[in-house]
Order: structure tokens, then sequence, then C-alpha cells
């Protein structure tokens, strides 16, 4: 066979070398082709055994007789490849299907369970891998699925999920990765699978106050109970007696049928108003243990509102920035809270300049009657912070103000910082200088006849309830 390859080429030393190379161009071009077209490509094993073909053909190039084993193995690559691509080929998403079962809503940071099951109807075993879709900010064990499926046959994969951003997500597609007859080839196909998802803040705060405020336990999330001063002769039912109740509310009557101290429990005014401002702008885009102060905003809100309610007040909120996102009118009830999550769970910072002046005006106009207004912000420069105290200060009067601020834990810990360097102590200095400015807005703000609550992102929930019940308590509302 080398004699009649070598007449075939004339003799020719360097054509009878390129032999391989020429083979290989010519039958690897048009597969490469048919391949792109099917998006189908090369497995590691193909990768191999042409790695194997190269060392070959290298080889003959220094012993001119080992060419036709390089010729032989060429052909032999070639026949197999091709029939295990046309082979591979016939493999489409036509008998194939896929569903995705997964809740429609979840909360942040709690895992659930997703399923992608796969029903293969054609007559061939599928093997490969099943990477479901999943959008940016989640986290996902395992991230990709080993298939083995026989003909006429299906298998539900299942897959734990944690959710990293709240808001609202849609889920598009399926990606199948299925290897040929051979392994030689791998075809990847996509399934339209569209599914929506909500992810919603993790509610397990209002839970856990529920749960302490059955049991008289609150102090230890750091609310502190508040006496109420006057008007306070609505009763509203029996509870047991507790080191701070008022001696005078103890009933001796149901003390002695019960046989432990029993007092009397009152309960406050309501159907008071309580509107959250939430500034959704560059102020609150700084982050915080992983979580945006948007976030921690929100959060403490929904607590507060949480309270709010089970008081009996009315709770609305508006989202803005440098326009208005969402505006939820004040209402009662329980499912009010339910409002506030759908209005404000998919709202997040934006880079943008927060028109304060614009907000205030659309509430001026949307809520007339008086009530607490709670604005969630930050002051970081004279230009906002100017414009907080100015729309703040102005409502006084038909409105009770409150400002949430929180603080930059970075700039505490470098007044506090006992290091020596000049860097350091140039940094503590900056950072003092800061603080003492913003102390100024916060004495601003106060001399305004504002209510102040200021605390750092991840302990804002406690003083921002506190602050609540002390409005309650003395009836400042």
């Amino acid at each position: 066979m080398f004699e009649a390859i070598k007449q075939f080429f004339g003799g020719s030393p360097q054509l009878q070398l390129s032999l391989p190379w020429l083979l290989f161009a010519l039958v690897a071009i048009p597969m490469i082709v048919i391949a792109w077209g099917f998006r189908t490509y090369p497995s590691w094993w193909w990768v191999a055994l042409i790695s194997c073909s190269l060392v070959i053909s290298l080889v003959a190039i220094f012993v001119p007789v080992v060419i036709v084993i390089a010729v032989l193995v060429d052909l032999f690559l070639v026949v197999v490849a091709a029939t295990d691509l046309v082979w591979g080929s016939l493999l489409t998403r036509q008998g194939i299907n896929v569903r995705r079962k997964i809740p429609r809503t979840c909360s942040l940071e709690v895992p659930f369970v997703g399923e992608v099951e796969i029903e293969n109807r054609t007559r061939s075993k599928l093997f490969g891998t099943v990477r479901d879709d999943l959008p940016d900010h989640f986290e996902t064990v395992p991230e990709s699925h080993s298939l083995r499926l026989n003909s006429l046959d299906q298998v539900t994969l299942q897959r734990r999920i944690t959710p990293k951003r709240r808001g609202a997500f849609l889920m598009e597609r399926c990606d199948l990765v299925l290897q040929s007859p051979m392994r030689l080839w791998n075809r990847y196909l996509t399934f339209s699978v569209k599914d929506e998802l909500n992810v919603y803040p993790n509610l397990k705060q209002l839970s856990d106050y529920a749960l302490l405020a059955k049991t008289d336990r609150l102090s230890l999330i750091g609310v502190r109970k508040k006496r109420l001063i006057g008007q306070d002769n609505e009763f509203e039912r029996l509870r047991d007696y507790t080191r701070d109740d008022n001696y005078r509310h103890i009933d001796w009557r149901s003390t002695a049928r019960r046989g432990r101290l029993t007092v009397k429990q009152f309960q406050s005014e309501q159907s008071q108003r309580v509107v959250f401002l939430l500034d959704c702008g560059r102020m609150m885009v700084n982050q915080h243990n992983g979580m945006s102060l948007l976030d921690h905003s929100f959060n403490s809100i929904l607590m507060m509102a949480y309270v709010a309610l089970a008081q009996g007040d009315a709770v609305g909120m508006l989202c803005f920035s440098d326009q208005i996102h969402s505006y939820l009118p004040p209402r009662s009830g329980s499912s009010q809270l339910n409002r506030l999550i759908h209005a404000g769970f998919d709202q997040f910072p934006r880079m943008v300049e927060s028109r304060y002046d614009q907000a205030f005006l659309y509430l001026a106009n949307h809520c007339k009657r008086r009530s607490m207004v709670v604005l969630a912000t930050n002051v970081i420069d004279e230009v906002n912070a100017q414009s907080v105290v100015d729309h703040l200060g102005k409502i006084k009067g038909p409105h009770l103000p409150m400002g949430v601020l929180m603080r930059d834990r970075t700039m505490y810990e470098a007044v506090e910082n006992e290091a020596s360097e000049n860097y350091c102590i140039y940094r503590a200095a900056a950072a003092a200088d800061v603080l003492h400015w913003r102390q100024q807005v916060l004495s601003d703000l106060s001399h305004r006849g504002v209510l102040i609550v200021d605390a750092f992102p991840d302990e804002l929930t406690a003083p921002l309830v506190n602050q609540y019940l002390e409005v309650k308590a003395k009836h400042l509302l």
C-alpha cells in the first residue's frame, strides 16, 4: 500500500507526508460545518482521538513508513466520527418533553426544592447533562444533573435553590447536553420552559415577634414595652401579670378565681395612619452584610407595619427615586401587609438622585389626613441632607414626621481605631469630621420637631418599633 501511495503522488515525499493532513481537512471541514448547524460539538473523547492521530502524523514526518498507519488511522477516525455525528444528529427535541416544578413564591435566603421532569418518548437512550435556567443572585446545589434515561421513560431531577435577592424573576429555558452513542459529540438542545418566581423578603422576624408578643418576651429582640399615658380605659383582655405592669391594673377578682396574678390590658387609640416613604435612589445603594440599605429598610418597615396593623392602625407606603414607583394608600387589616410586600418586593436601589420634592408633593395630594410619615433614607452629602431636613420639617403640623437614617459602620470603626499609623490617624480624623456633620443634620431635624431613628442597618428594626410604640403611648399622633 505504501508503494501505491508513492505512485499516486508521483513519488513526491512532501505530498506523501501531507496525505494525512489533506485527508483530515477534506473530511473534517464539512463535518465541522454540519456540527455547527446542528449545535453539535466535539467532546473530549473526540479531541483525544484527534490528538492521537496528530501524534502519528508527526511521527510519519521522521519515519515515512508510518504514513500508512497514519492514513489508516485517519480513515478509521473519519468513518467513526461521521457515523457517530449522523447518529447523534438524530437526537432532536422531538419526543423529549421537559417540565419544571417550582413554587410561585419564596422567601429571601430560604432554600426551596425545584424539580425538572424529563420524559423520553424516543426510541433512543439519552445520556448527557441537564442544566436548568437560573437567574442571577441565586445559588443551587447541584448546578447540573447527569442524565441517563431509557427509551419511553421519564425522570425527575431535584435541586436545592437559595435566592440571594428579592424581586420578580423569569426562568425561561432548560438546557440539555446529549451525548452521541459513541460519546464523540455533544448535542446542545434548548427547551423553552417559562416560569415566574417572586422572591419576597424573609418574614421570619414577623413570626418571631408574634411568638414573643404572645409570651410577653419582646425584650429579647430589643422591643421595650411602653406605658400608656391617659386614654387607657378601653378594656381589651385579661392576661398574666408581668414585672413591668402597673399594679393598679391588677384585677383582684380574676386573680382570686384563677389563683395567679391577673391584670387588665387596655388598648390604645386606633384608626391612626402611618405612611412609609421608601427612598429607592442612590442613597440606599451601599451594602451591609450582603444586603443593600434599601433591603434593611424594607425589612424594618415590614416589621413596624406588622406592629401597627396589630394595633389597628392604617398603613401605606410610597416608593420613589427620581420618579414615583408605587403608592399604596393607607389601609388597616391583616391583608394590608401582603399588599405592602407586593408593592415593595421588586424595588431596588437605583443610581439616580432622589426627588424628595416630587415624593412629598405626591403625598400631599394623595394623603390629606394627619398621618405619621416615616421617611427611610440616608444622608451622605449636604445637598440631599438639606433636602431631607427641609421637606420633613415642612410637614410638621399636618403630619407627624419621622426620619429613619442608617449609620455607616465603617465610619464608626475608623473613629474607634487605635492604630498609630499616620494613614489611620488621618482616616479617623476624616471619619470624625463626617460624623460631626451628620450629627448636626440630626440636630437640625430634631429642632424642627422631626422624630429620629438613627441606627446601624442590621439593628434598625428594634429602634424603629420602639419609636412607634412610644408615639402610641404618648398619643403624639
